[in-house]
């Protein structure tokens, strides 16, 4: 979801941005106002997100699953160790994708024995100093697993996908060597990829690694060594304007605690449902959760759709259902599926 204030700006501006005449997707990127604009998006997200100075923005296509092997080609050398996390899908393909640009990769956790339900102890593992890097995903989507903490790796650089976290509640850049993310969950539509990188990681990248994935290139062309996502960057820097108007982030992070604690607190009362995350490593952004009657998936999923509740079936490999609550989903639309929830047990239990 999209927060509505933005999606009417945009729709207001669909045939006349800053009175070109034209739309945003029609002007071209090379052009005066479209760098003015992509610069101010890149100053919105620094100020926003606490960027530090020695760090770059860059706006990258490919998405974060593009970052899984532009990672190890930006920050290692054919042999290099890696330490992973392995705490779902996302980090698994992350960890295949290492291991096939040939790096000597170790997964310090997996959280296999739980069925990916949990995320490890911290204090658990130790990180490799010899390691090139250390990886994890803080928020697994499809499982509805998340972190409560930051690694400590050490002076290893942590480089973490943050495709579900960020913009969701306030971040401390400086502990992080690489962030990522795919702008289709709290920044906009899909198609743009977002990497905060610190200065002394760029400049490294692989002699054939492609140059729309080379930092360095990247940096040095303000992202616009090819045609970015020029969409993408325009309702970027919309949604951050939104961000900063309601508080910036420790007001996201709030209202996002908010919205999940409601409907933790339905599900973990309910004798219907359940929620099968261990307490400590629920997910603020992806809610899973399962009823007494699974053979009613579907029918859940079709009458709640035709209330108006879309896109609750859970991950075809993990079954149940999945509510993604991302920013611009208000509390009345976590309080409409309770009420739904509720109103299904009722009706089914």
């Amino acid at each position: 979801m999209l927060p509505t204030d933005v999606l009417e700006a945009a729709a207001s501006e669909l045939t006349d941005w800053q009175g070109s005449g034209m739309s945003v997707m029609e002007v071209s990127h090379r052009g005066k106002d479209f760098v003015a604009a992509a610069a101010e998006t890149e100053s919105l997200l620094r100020e926003v997100m606490g960027v530090p100075q020695d760090y770059r923005v860059l706006f990258l296509q490919g998405g974060a699953s593009g970052q899984f092997d532009a990672i190890p080609m930006n920050l290692t050398a054919v042999g290099d160790k890696a330490n992973f996390l392995n705490t779902g899908q996302w980090s698994a393909k992350a960890i295949k994708a290492a291991r096939t640009q040939g790096l000597d990769v170790t997964v310090l956790a997996d959280e296999a024995a739980s069925n990916y339900t949990t995320t490890p102890a911290q204090g658990s593992f130790t990180v490799d100093p010899t390691a090139a890097y250390f990886h994890y995903t803080p928020n697994e989507t499809i499982g509805g697993v998340e972190f409560g903490y930051v690694p400590d790796a050490g002076g290893v650089p942590i480089v973490a996908d943050l495709s579900s976290t960020i913009l969701s509640r306030p971040i401390d850049v400086s502990k992080y060597g690489v962030i990522y993310a795919g702008a289709q969950k709290n920044m906009g539509p899909s198609g743009l990829c977002v990497v905060v990188v610190r200065n002394d990681l760029v400049g490294h990248a692989r002699p054939r690694t492609p140059a729309v994935w080379d930092y360095k290139a990247m940096a040095e062309s303000d992202s616009m060594l090819n045609t970015p996502p020029t969409f993408g960057l325009y309702l970027l820097g919309r949604i951050l304007a939104w961000v900063k108007d309601a508080g910036g982030l420790p007001a996201m992070g709030e209202r996002n605690h908010a919205k999940a604690a409601a409907l933790y607190s339905f599900i973990d009362a309910s004798e219907y449902y359940t929620n099968p995350v261990a307490l400590d490593s629920r997910s603020w952004m992806n809610v899973t959760f399962l009823q007494a009657k699974p053979e009613l998936d579907k029918t859940f999923v079709a009458q709640a759709s035709a209330a108006g509740l879309t896109n609750l079936a859970g991950h075809r490999s993990v079954g149940g259902m999945r509510a993604s609550i991302y920013n611009a989903m208000p509390a009345e639309g976590v309080q409409a599926l309770i009420d739904f929830m509720a109103d299904f047990e009722r009706r089914n239990a």
